[in-house]
């Protein structure tokens, strides 16, 4: 009888890190379909003895136990958003530079192969080092494989320094904007729309609220010396029933990006200066992380990295070691304005820049 048994894919870790890069870009793990993309990080890493291997649903730790005086946390997501016809990988040429195409190589395939690579081959590092690769990034925040790892296994984040693998131009990012998503609704009355007098449109009830989404001016903000950029959009609106009814209930929803000087109660209260006399509910709320650049590591992180520190401005995972009380900065290769694109592409030699940094600065006597 033929075997019914198929081939789990085993990623190469002995590649270079631009070529496992695309191996682990063309295995498909949009949120939600990540257990292969995991299975294989697990079957790559467990032949090898400095690394004790943890898993989680499908988050992936490994970690050295060398009883080093600093443990440094590592970490990197593996699922990206829903795919558009871009995926397999392919690699570019662009005003002579080379590229590699395809969803997830700038968010964030290429730091996790980054981080694959040097947690195998890193066999005695300068500090001890727990690597993590976590599920269900690129959705609710109650859903994050790093806060379900948080709340299950919370021994797992003891450590000095957090470095997250977020696209970054293989330059350092300080902390994060805060995210905060509302639905602002309007109520009003029904009626058939060929006598629209006896009813009460809500969707024209949002017209003020649009106005002032329009006149919004977003605030630019400093925080412990780098300034982050705020911002308050609709990214969504929905009203009516049919085309002859005039409707009774619309509802817009907000997207709010606060400086990490802002906690997320006081991003809400904004919400609701601006917006107060609607119906507001609070759809998903991630705090903010101040810049954590104070740190003796991240200062020593810094000075190897070289180059200006730079906020990030969307939210990460860094907010969630910084509410641990890790210091923790973004660093990874990729142009953050090509993560989520449909020609999203990575330089690459922004992943052999972000691994020769990383190697030298885990070895560093």
């Amino acid at each position: 009888m033929a075997s019914t048994d198929i081939a789990l894919p085993v990623l190469d870790l002995g590649a270079s890190s631009i070529d496992l890069t695309r191996q682990i870009c063309d295995i498909e793990s949009v949120s939600g379909n990540e257990t292969t993309l995991a299975d294989a990080i697990v079957r790559s890493l467990e032949g090898f003895a400095h690394l004790e291997i943890i898993r989680d649903g499908d988050t992936v730790v490994a970690r050295t136990n060398l009883g080093r005086e600093q443990r440094v946390v590592i970490a990197g997501h593996i699922d990206t958003v829903p795919l558009n016809n871009n995926l397999p990988t392919r690699f570019e040429t662009i005003d002579g530079r080379e590229y590699l195409w395809g969803r997830g190589t700038v968010d964030m395939k290429a730091g996790v192969a980054v981080q694959l690579k040097l947690a195998a081959e890193l066999a005695d590092p300068s500090v001890d080092l727990t690597w993590m690769w976590y599920d269900h990034e690129e959705v609710s925040a109650a859903l994050n494989g790093l806060g379900r790892l948080a709340a299950n296994r919370p021994d797992l984040f003891v450590g000095d320094f957090a470095i997250l693998g977020e696209p970054s131009n293989s330059q350092i990012e300080g902390g994060c904007n805060g995210n905060l998503r509302i639905e602002v609704r309007t109520f009003g009355l029904r009626a058939h729309s060929a006598r629209g007098w006896v009813g009460d449109n809500a969707v024209h009830k949002l017209a003020p609220v649009l106005n002032t989404l329009a006149g919004y001016k977003a605030r630019e903000v400093e925080v412990d010396g780098l300034v982050y950029r705020e911002g308050l959009n609709a990214v969504g609106i929905s009203g009516g029933v049919a085309g002859n009814i005039i409707p009774d209930e619309a509802m817009v929803h907000i997207n709010y990006r606060f400086a990490p000087n802002r906690s997320g109660d006081e991003a809400i209260a904004h919400m609701h200066e601006l917006f107060g006399e609607y119906d507001i509910t609070v759809v998903d709320l991630a705090e903010g992380a101040r810049p954590g650049l104070d740190a003796p590591l991240a200062q020593q992180f810094l000075a190897a990295v070289g180059g200006e520190a730079k906020p990030k401005y969307g939210w990460t995972d860094v907010a969630r070691f910084s509410a641990l009380g890790m210091p923790a900065v973004n660093f990874g290769p990729g142009d953050p304005l090509k993560a989520h694109a449909d020609d999203e592409r990575v330089l690459t030699s922004q992943i052999t820049d972000c691994e020769d940094a990383l190697r030298v600065w885990l070895t560093r006597d």
